[in-house]
């Protein structure tokens, strides 16, 4: 059991909130956001659930996961991916949207 893969998911979660706070880019900046993270995360468990009961989508063996599963197939690296994903996501796209108000404002 290695806790590596779920460890550096988790550093690269509180990477994105570092950048997330110093810029209110996406969770200080209004409510709205954390719903869209909540329901983006949830959209994409719901999709790797179903995958997997379609008999899609198989858990993989590796020496940096815990072996600790959600669900049958479901490994919690699975969760702490795709939250990062969706974070990830909602960074970059109120970074850019930042980036063009500001060179629309320098215009």
């Amino acid at each position: 059991m290695s806790l590596v893969y779920g460890a550096i998911l988790v550093l690269l979660i509180g990477c994105m909130a570092m950048l997330d706070v110093r810029f209110s880019l996406v969770l200080r900046r209004a409510p709205r956001h954390i719903i869209a993270l909540i329901l983006g995360i949830g959209f994409f468990v719901l999709w790797d659930l179903v995958a997997i009961a379609m008999g899609f989508y198989y858990r993989g063996e590796s020496d940096g996961m815990s072996g600790i599963l959600l669900t049958p197939e479901f490994p919690i690296e699975e969760l702490l991916f795709i939250t990062f994903l969706c974070y990830m996501t909602l960074v970059l796209h109120a970074a850019i949207g930042l980036v063009i108000e500001r060179r629309r404002g320098d215009a």
